[in-house]
């Protein structure tokens, strides 16, 4: 059963933050709702062990998610041999990188080892795609989406064109900001285009659990040929609500990148992982598909009670219907206000938080987590309207 929960006074990074104080926070892709049942049993049951050492990967973890994507999405062939563990999916990305630009110099004997490697992935995104890629000194090659009929496209010609300066697509699936579920013909374009230029794909599938009615997420490997060189990144920590447990997946078919990208991970130590969050992750997988069954119900709600109420009392904002994820993607470029000093403003007189889109490389957006109760988001919304009615 979903349960809210209020978390301030929590310690808790959305609601806790210094900045935060006294806001309600649609920001930060956080839940406000209480992990499921299952997931809480076994951390107790671990919890009662009384002993938080060093802890293994138990055969229990790599069976959990691959018969949970097998069953759920579809995707068969997950095995022990092809899954490696990291703290989580965006120190598992800089891992990536690393892996691969060893790789790639190495079969490139004319390539300079100053050379950055050039990562081609879709604006806007998620902002840590653009930390990673600095952090690790490569270089940004973007492919920005364009609207059309109220949908978030790709510009496959633009794509190609970059892809041909590229060495390595970072994908977002289903895709943060935009919410968009990428179809299965657009992922199979997608990887004929980057099989065609040499380029490894890297798909970042952390929001695979949330896709909206008439919509379906597409696991990558699902559609990738066999000469295609990629990996993919899961975790059970967005959909379930236990980020901070620090427990993620990375698959990797090709047993030689599998060796390089494990050696990368032992290198950057992120693949030390917390006993809780490797039992939280079964338990997960194994015990609480209808725990996350009715948490897609519920987003769903607050994302149409949002649509709703712009098109009803904000007229003057654009909603972009949202596909997947537990994020909205409202146009506010109306106000005449970049979305960043919209967003300090309204944080400043009105106490709600939201995300301006400069931080995703857009202009005149904000991304709204829906995943709160239907009365944080309501008063968060009234609140807006108010501050837009006053000026």
């Amino acid at each position: 059963m979903l349960e809210y929960i209020n978390r301030r006074g929590s310690d808790c990074y959305k609601w806790d933050s210094e900045c935060a104080e006294g806001c309600l926070p649609l920001w930060i892709a956080d839940m406000d709702f209480r992990a499921a049942a299952p997931i809480r049993r076994a951390m107790q049951s671990r919890l009662d062990h009384g002993v938080f050492g060093y802890s293994i990967v138990p055969q229990q973890n790599y069976d959990a998610v691959s018969h949970w994507f097998a069953r759920r999405h579809g995707w068969h062939g997950i095995s022990r041999e092809n899954l490696l563990y990291a703290t989580a999916v965006v120190p598992a990305i800089s891992a990536i990188f690393a892996a691969l630009k060893t790789r790639i110099m190495n079969a490139d004997t004319t390539r300079q080892r100053c050379t950055p490697l050039r990562i081609l992935t879709f604006t806007p995104a998620y902002n840590c795609f653009f930390a990673c890629i600095e952090n690790m000194g490569c270089e940004l090659v973007a492919s920005p989406l364009v609207l059309k009929d109220n949908r978030f496209e790709i510009n496959w010609e633009e794509l190609e064109q970059k892809a041909e300066r590229a060495d390595v697509f970072l994908l977002c699936n289903p895709h943060n900001p935009t919410g968009r579920v990428w179809t299965r013909d657009e992922l199979t374009r997608m990887a004929d285009i980057m099989r065609q230029h040499g380029l490894y794909v890297i798909s970042d599938e952390i929001h695979c659990e949330f896709a909206f009615p008439g919509h379906e997420y597409t696991p990558f490997a699902t559609i990738a040929r066999d000469d295609t060189d990629f990996c993919v990144c899961t975790s059970a920590s967005k959909a379930f609500n236990i980020a901070g447990l620090l427990c993620a997946n990375i698959y990797v078919p090709n047993h030689e990148l599998h060796e390089q990208i494990n050696h990368a991970l032992e290198v950057h130590e992120v693949n030390g992982l917390n006993p809780f969050g490797l039992v939280a992750q079964v338990a997960a997988y194994n015990e609480s598909e209808q725990w996350i069954d009715e948490l897609n119900e519920y987003v769903y709600g607050n994302f149409c009670y949002l649509r709703d109420y712009i098109e009803s009392q904000l007229p003057m904002l654009r909603i972009h219907e949202t596909e997947g994820t537990y994020l909205g993607w409202v146009d506010v470029s109306a106000l005449g206000m970049t979305a960043e000093a919209f967003c300090h403003d309204l944080a400043r007189t009105s106490h709600v938080l939201f995300n301006p889109s400069e931080m995703y490389g857009a202009e005149g957006y904000i991304r709204v987590n829906l995943a709160t109760s239907r009365e944080v988001l309501a008063e968060a919304l009234a609140r807006l309207k108010d501050y837009i009615d006053k000026k």
